[in-house]
């Protein structure tokens, strides 16, 4: 018995090394196919970012109309709609040029019962003769179930710079706040978690805009810096875990301490994002369309700031173990 021990103790280290291997894996892949995501975005003539920009951030008009579909609506698609919206000539505005709507986007919510149109700037003449137009083919609509949003360029480059400012400041803060806060192995992987978090978001977001034309508003922006402190909360949580047991088990080799504040903190993670998810999933199915793509994206990062906190983060740190205590 005394002759196996240790290599009992090698083959659970050799089986540990492979887990801590195949969750790189499983991360690198997946932050690939987000940065592929968001590059080909930014490649797109047609979106020229990292993601595909909403009205928030370009300008332009927002019409939703309500049909009046009775107890059913008739089936109808949204090229139905966009190809004669696309080639629509408004009328002139006085000394204004005609809005070209060939970069018009249509798209129906709530199984076909709502209409969205997302076109340049228009007057309100021209928001009620496109009204009028689109009735013929997608009417009838409800008296007073109309609502049109209009944003400037202007404010909407101001939005967009707002914003970027916003994530950068907070992701500026966190990062301060990490590295006095830790030592800098902690503060670096903490940092590594919430980019791959991020990321991986952005990702999913860049292909839902290529795929489905997706497009992200100042929600979405909200919904990274709360992903921002959800991930550092559940990381923290952990490297102090990390830490107690450093303290605690002196003789226990980086790896094992490693392993057992993640043991000791997993059914934590478990209830606090199952906790969390809960809301949000009820926001996904009966939230509506405002908040649906906004709930998406914060479960979204509870699963992948989960991921990270009790995976990537611990076990990268075990790469420091031949030349460094805890």
């Amino acid at each position: 018995m005394a002759m196996s021990t240790p290599n009992t103790t090698v083959v659970l280290r050799l089986q540990l090394s492979a887990s801590r291997v195949r969750v790189w894996l499983v991360s690198g892949l997946t932050l690939l196919v987000a940065l592929v995501g968001l590059i080909s975005c930014w490649l797109n003539p047609d979106i020229a970012a990292p993601l595909r920009p909403g009205l928030d951030f370009t300008g332009g008009t927002q019409i939703q109309l309500e049909r009046d579909c009775g107890e059913s609506c008739r089936d109808l698609k949204s090229i139905a709609v966009s190809n004669p919206v696309q080639s629509l000539t408004l009328p002139a505005e006085e000394d204004d040029p005609v809005p070209n709507l060939r970069s018009a986007r249509v798209q129906l919510l709530d199984g076909g019962q709502s209409l969205v149109l997302r076109v340049p700037t228009l007057s309100a003449a021209q928001g009620q003769a496109l009204i009028a137009a689109v009735e013929q083919i997608a009417g009838p609509f409800v008296a007073g179930g109309q609502s049109v949003d209009t944003i400037g360029p202007s404010l909407g480059r101001q939005l967009l710079r707002s914003t970027l400012i916003s994530l950068v400041v907070a992701f500026s803060g966190i990062a301060l706040y990490i590295s006095f806060r830790y030592d800098g192995r902690y503060a670096f992987l903490a940092l590594v978690a919430l980019a791959h978090d991020v990321l991986i978001v952005a990702g999913v977001f860049a292909w839902l805009g290529l795929l489905m034309q997706l497009e992200v508003d100042s929600l979405f922006a909200v919904a990274l810096l709360t992903i921002a402190g959800y991930s550092v909360n559940d990381t923290v949580v952990v490297f102090d875990r990390i830490r107690e047991r450093a303290r605690d088990g002196a003789g226990l080799g980086l790896s094992e301490q490693v392993d057992q504040a993640v043991s000791a903190t997993l059914t934590r993670t478990f209830y606090t994002s199952g906790t969390t998810l809960l809301p949000l999933l009820a926001l996904i199915f009966f939230g509506g369309a405002t908040l649906y793509w906004f709930a998406i994206a914060l479960a979204l990062g509870v699963v992948v700031g989960s991921w990270s906190s009790i995976a990537l983060a611990p076990s990268l740190l075990t790469l420091w173990e031949p030349r460094a205590e805890v």
